[in-house]
């Protein structure tokens, strides 16, 4: 298979941004070989790969009527599968340490007073964060337990680096209050 043309490339972005289907699905016919493959050297996983070129295409008709690609159309793919890989390999080992966190945590006959104390400390945080808005908790979820800086977060989400601030104030204020009993006086979060 030949190498996709880059100056069809940016017409077939300009056919997408006028919402024409059969450019997509020219883009996505062309490019999507060439971005699994470049995916799954990242990932190490074909199905993970595919996932996350489909999650970048997805994303593109998303988002065609206000895409905005400062670069090479060809870079900005690129680039946007590069993004979501990472961010997979980063959910991963957070699962990864999660599950090793939850087997090493798990209660023994006769657990003393402060294995107790840390369960429902953990409860009542799994708690909180369930009871924060739906685009709050992602914000926070992205952010403190995928370790994405503001500006990805707000690129994944499509909203402002100010939206993401403002969601995680609002998050950790909320946490603080409903931690309260576990955490010091004037403790942080």
């Amino acid at each position: 298979m030949s190498a996709p043309d880059p100056t069809q490339l940016a017409q077939q972005v300009e056919r997408l941004r006028a919402g024409d289907e059969a450019a997509f699905d020219g883009l996505f016919r062309t490019w999507y070989p060439p971005l699994v493959q470049f995916a799954e050297r990242l990932l190490r996983d074909r199905e993970g790969a595919e996932e996350v070129v489909q999650d970048v295409m997805l994303e593109l008709w998303k988002r065609r009527e206000t895409l905005v690609i400062t670069g090479s159309p060809q870079g900005y793919l690129y680039q946007s599968t590069r993004n979501r890989a990472l961010n997979r390999l980063r959910h991963l080992r957070v699962e990864n340490r999660d599950d090793e966190f939850d087997a090493d945590t798990l209660p023994a006959r006769g657990a003393s007073d402060a294995e107790t104390s840390t369960r429902e400390m953990e409860d009542a945080l799994r708690r909180a964060v369930e009871s924060l808005p739906p685009r709050c908790r992602q914000v926070f979820e992205l952010n403190r337990v995928q370790g994405l800086k503001y500006a990805e977060v707000a690129e994944s989400l499509g909203i402002s680096v100010k939206a993401v601030e403002a969601h995680m104030a609002r998050a950790l204020r909320t946490l603080r209050e409903e931690l309260a009993p576990w955490l010091p006086p004037g403790g942080r979060l």
